[in-house]
């Protein structure tokens, strides 16, 4: 295990080996943890300490990090060494808590309820499929177009389960009265924009609070799909995010 390095007032996360504890509501099941810039959405560009839970009840075809999801990975954290992790890492005190599906973890209510008791700034990204009442400044969600079923990954095994789930429109409502929000939309094709505009008419949501995003894991194709989905902001007063972590560093993790 290595300490952690100052450049400054900035410590600078290193490779940990993780605190181990045995599976429980005091516990969550972590992919990674790391320090980088938000990629996407209305904090684009904010240097962010990122807390990946593993475990994800949705099976997206397109899923950036199978690692946490369709082929879940980890060690079981004890909330006393995620937090450790947290405190000890920089001065700028805003936490992404992503996953897979973080809103499907136990003790992800604890967790949430200490980081705010220290004053972190929280975001959570969820599919809004699950409702937990977390503390939480920006519940980022990111509703499943019909673009993410695995139709025909693993022969289409969990294609029913996915579409079965991944819309969840009364759980929607909740989360954006309950929270400040923003609505990410990963869109692949035009034909994806109708589905969006539905599911905004449906629960009501603020179309200032809906930003759309370019589905892929190369620059190249997010590029490809950037001028329509462009249009389409400008057309239906949506917002455009970019994917800096993609155009930066690619498809890696820890980034």
């Amino acid at each position: 295990m290595k300490p952690p390095r100052k450049t400054d007032n900035l410590v600078v996360l290193e490779h940990r080996d993780p605190p181990r504890s045995a599976p429980g509501a005091n516990s969550l099941r972590i992919a990674e943890i790391f320090y980088s810039l938000q990629g996407e959405g209305s904090l684009v560009g904010t240097p962010s300490l990122f807390i990946r839970l593993s475990g994800c009840n949705l099976r997206c075809v397109w899923c950036d990090t199978p690692y946490a999801s369709w082929n879940p990975e980890g060690d079981e954290w004890p909330l006393v060494g995620i937090l450790s992790e947290a405190r000890r890492s920089w001065p700028n005190h805003h936490v992404v808590i992503t996953g897979g599906e973080p809103m499907i973890s136990p003790g992800i209510v604890t967790l949430t309820e200490k980081l705010k008791h220290d004053d972190f700034h929280i975001t959570i990204e969820t599919a809004g499929t699950v409702y937990e009442p977390v503390a939480c400044d920006l519940m980022s969600i990111s509703p499943k177009l019909a673009n993410s079923t695995p139709h025909k990954r693993e022969k289409g095994k969990w294609a029913a389960q996915h579409d079965r789930l991944r819309y969840q429109p009364d759980v929607l409502k909740k989360l954006i009265t309950s929270y400040d929000y923003q609505l990410k939309f990963v869109v692949s094709e035009p034909g994806d924009l109708e589905e969006v505009a539905e599911i905004v008419k449906d629960i009501d949501a603020d179309r200032a609070k809906v930003i759309l995003m370019p589905e892929g894991v190369k620059p190249s194709a997010i590029a490809k799909r950037m001028p329509w989905i462009a249009e389409a902001c400008k057309n239906n007063f949506y917002r455009l995010s970019p994917r800096l972590h993609i155009d930066f560093w690619g498809d890696k993790r820890g980034v």
